[in-house]
């Protein structure tokens, strides 16, 4: 008798079990919300007056964030990346280095390393660039990148 009573609960079917998954999608679109808002996109601006030098050996930087962009001219002045200012000074290079790197140190709070951007005219004499690493290297930028064009065989 015993069996007949589990043998009609074992025959009962409640349908299956079922999960909600209506919490599992609202996390998801948190997720995505959450990384949406946290990325910090870098865009980096190019002056159409200045025409970089081409390399042989030419490697895009993977790290993005912390670039402090700085375009040298052939005539031997500098302009920020929004080319408002032109620059002509170590002096005012430093100055604009050190107020970068105070920026970069608040957005990114710690997390990013500033680093000296060169964008240098094809034309431009080493020596600007010479004068612009020291001065950056005066406000505390040890390292630099120089923008060049990659060769096209």
């Amino acid at each position: 008798m015993a069996s007949d009573k589990l043998r009609a609960q074992n025959k009962v079917d409640d349908g299956g079990a079922e999960m909600d998954m209506s919490p599992m999608i609202d996390m998801v679109f948190l997720l995505l919300i959450f990384f949406i808002v946290v990325s910090s996109p870098m865009i980096v601006k190019m002056d159409p007056a200045i025409t970089p030098a081409v390399a042989y050996n030419a490697n895009k930087p993977v790290e993005k964030n912390g670039r402090i962009v700085l375009n040298v001219k052939e005539d031997g002045t500098y302009s920020q990346e929004d080319f408002t200012k032109t620059m002509t000074t170590p002096e005012e290079i430093e100055r604009y280095v050190t107020e970068s790197i105070i920026k970069i140190k608040d957005e990114g709070k710690g997390r990013y390393k500033a680093r000296l951007h060169l964008r240098g005219d094809d034309q431009a004499l080493f020596k600007h660039s010479q004068k612009a690493i020291k001065a950056a290297a005066a406000a505390g930028v040890d390292k630099v990148i120089f923008s060049v064009y990659d060769f096209q065989k």
